[in-house]
């Protein structure tokens, strides 16, 4: 039988980095041999959410899992032998956390069950019950008993001092459960009060008291970590759990990473935006405004707006990437007098942002177009060839706009670029491919990371020796400089037909919903919009996703459209959060080089050509010739090198973690976790 209390302190010590030994068989009954424990988790999955939404995290984060499929009849059986084995003499556990739909998806008296509860004791291993009800098998009361079941849309729950020194430190606090409308229940659930065994992690008020929603159930030598509400991917309390859930699943030691990124791509910067009309629902000076001749107009900063710009950074202690095309600029400035107060603002406060070539005068890259219908085409040659912009043409806007920043001053990366409109790259249905020049055009001028429109290409691809970088639209339009043209436009897209919109909504229901009535043009854009934007965003944050987002310059000028959008994201970011957890605000090279080698690393584990293990505090990891490997571990864990060690990897969130690889004349890397 075994020793409870000992088992406990053991699942304890393992968090410090710290694996109990077993025995091995009779044969070798007079050795004590520390097992092996494979970086990699069993999902056994039932279909739910609760269980996609934690194999989500697992997947967007590099967690090697095997996911086995209860409704499949070619499923393989969990039994001792699926769990476990042994590798060169030495007891190995396939596994190091085992998520389950409930705490028991096979039903009573199985024999699964059973192995899994023998293999979680016997190497203790941690398992997760997604999503179950609050019972004494949870170690949680009935809900009769000062609980609470029920609808869970706005509940104000809170992480617990255990809660803070345990898996979910790198939160601020407060959990608040979604609510995004009053007329759909958003989420369901069970608040238990803790029996003798469970530790409450975050709990809200019932009552006169408070009782449990997320907590650890210690019994008979096993460690399970009960969540009794259900959830999916995207809502935003699981998002705040989800790094805390893997951390203790894995006891703070697994492959993969996880941050929390955000950075804003003002793009034509230097250049005026037109404008949208109100009266002709379209844009004055697009081919496809009819009626818009001669009522074009622009909206462009002031030296004003980037005087604010540069408060509000300040003020954030956040940092905006200006993405200029310097030759619009000039052809503003000669066209207006001779003289550009924001160009010399801007120009004086050059350090004070980050800057990113978006060409000289942001020409359509791509093919020629003819503009006399709508949609427009590409036009032809005389042997039924597409007309594409040259190659030469096509670097002469990158080459230019570099030397002209060069020549003010301004620092740039000549490895990133974001053409107009992304123009060059392939734009469906008009132009399937991409222009054929681009990638010489990259090359001639050292390109390495060119910007893509997320909406339209969400993967990373190469162009020739270059990648893209897929960047966010955000739902705060080019076109418009107040809050009354946002609210007008939006509304022109997302009413019906019999509303006074253009339909859109009703022919693309599948992407698009109408809205039940107009907006008021007046108040709709903050009162509505820019908390729908600001979600959205918020959402990209909290999901590992590292892609930026995009505006335009014409959303810092007038009415300065683009900051409650971002104070929302930012002010809400900071009271989620602890300090150990700081938005990562980065450049598009780096997040180039992120993406690329997280699919490196997507293919290699997919190939299983990654070995990773744990033996007592010592980590070894192994990947193919090239792929960098996502690495987390406890504070105080070291690198091993050829002579001596190393601190491993950055702080972030209560851990370390980085992508690693051997160092030279090793063929793996070796981690010394903390005693």
């Amino acid at each position: 039988m075994v020793n409870k209390n000992r088992m406990n302190r053991v699942a304890a010590a393992m968090a410090a980095a710290a694996l109990m030994s077993v025995a091995v068989p009779a044969a070798a009954a007079e050795a004590v041999v520390t097992p092996r424990v494979d970086l990699k988790v069993l999902v056994v999955d039932d279909g739910g959410s609760s269980v996609e939404a934690i194999t989500a995290e697992l997947r967007d984060t590099g967690v090697p899992f095997t996911r086995v499929v209860l409704g499949s009849g070619s499923r393989p059986v969990i039994n001792a032998g699926f769990l476990s084995d042994t590798v060169d003499g030495r007891p190995r556990a396939k596994y190091q956390g085992v998520v389950l739909p409930n705490e028991n998806p096979f039903g009573d008296g199985s024999a699964e069950m059973a192995a899994l509860t023998a293999y979680e004791t016997t190497y203790g291993i941690r398992q997760v019950d997604a999503y179950t009800w609050a019972h004494p098998g949870v170690g949680l009361e009935y809900t009769d008993n000062g609980g609470y079941s029920g609808q869970l849309d706005g509940t104000q729950a809170a992480v617990t001092a255990a809660g803070k020194a345990g898996p979910f430190g790198y939160l601020g606090g407060q959990v608040t459960f979604e609510d995004n409308s009053a007329l759909v229940p958003e989420s369901y659930g069970f608040m238990g009060k803790p029996r003798a065994g469970y530790t409450s992690y975050l709990d809200a008020p019932v009552g006169g008291g408070r009782a449990s929603l997320v907590g650890e159930y210690a019994h008979d030598g096993r460690s399970e970590l009960v969540v009794t509400f259900g959830y999916n991917q995207y809502q935003q309390q699981f998002r705040l759990l989800a790094r805390g859930i893997v951390d203790w699943l894995t006891q703070g030691v697994h492959l993969g990473q996880s941050r929390n990124y955000f950075a804003v791509h003002v793009d034509d910067v230097f250049a005026p935006d037109a404008r949208w009309s109100k009266s002709l629902n379209c844009t004055p000076g697009d081919y496809a405004c009819a009626g818009g001749e001669g009522q074009e107009s622009s909206i462009r900063m002031t030296a004003a707006d980037a005087q604010y710009a540069v408060q509000w950074q300040q003020s954030k202690g956040f940092k905006l990437d200006m993405l200029f095309n310097a030759g619009a600029g000039e052809e503003w400035k000669a066209e207006n007098g001779g003289t550009d107060a924001l160009t010399a603002q801007l120009i004086a406060d050059r350090a004070k942002f980050r800057w990113m070539n978006h060409t000289y005068t942001h020409l359509f890259l791509g093919c020629t177009q003819d503009t006399s219908a709508s949609p427009w085409t590409c036009t032809k040659n005389a042997n039924g060839a597409v007309n594409y912009m040259s190659r030469a043409e096509i670097s002469a806007q990158i080459r230019d706009n570099n030397n002209w920043a060069a020549s003010k001053g301004i620092a740039t990366d000549r490895t990133e670029l974001v053409t107009g409109e992304h123009s060059g790259l392939k734009t469906l249905p008009q132009q399937p491919q991409d222009n054929p020049n681009l990638a010489g055009a990259l090359a001639d001028n050292g390109v390495k990371w060119a910007g893509s429109d997320n909406s339209r290409e969400p993967v990373q691809r190469a162009v020739g020796a270059a990648l893209t970088v897929p960047r966010y639209p955000m739902n705060v339009y080019y076109n418009t400089g107040t809050n009354a043209e946002m609210a007008d436009e939006y509304n022109w897209i997302y009413t019906s037909r019999a509303d006074g919109g253009s339909g859109l909504c009703e022919d693309n229901p599948a992407t698009s919903t109408c809205l039940p009535a107009p907006l008021d043009v007046n108040t709709g854009y903050l009162n509505t919009i820019v908390p729908a934007e600001a979600r959205t965003a918020l959402r990209h944050v909290l999901a590992n996703d590292p892609k930026p987002h995009y505006v335009h310059q014409a959303n810092l000028a007038e009415d300065r459209t683009l900051y409650p959008v971002l104070n929302q994201v930012l002010d809400t970011y900071g009271t989620l959060f602890a300090p150990s957890a700081p938005i990562v605000n980065q450049s598009m090279k780096d997040t180039g080089v992120e993406l690329s080698r997280r699919a490196a690393w997507d293919k290699a584990v997919a190939a299983n050509k990654v070995t990773a293990y744990r033996i007592g505090t010592t980590v070894t990891v192994k990947a193919p010739f090239g792929v960098v490997a996502p690495v987390t571990a406890p504070n105080g864990t070291k690198k091993q090198l050829l002579l001596g060690t190393a601190d491993f990897g950055t702080a972030y969130a209560g851990n370390r973690s980085a992508w690693t690889s051997p160092d030279l004349l090793q063929s793996a890397v070796t981690l010394r976790l903390p005693s």
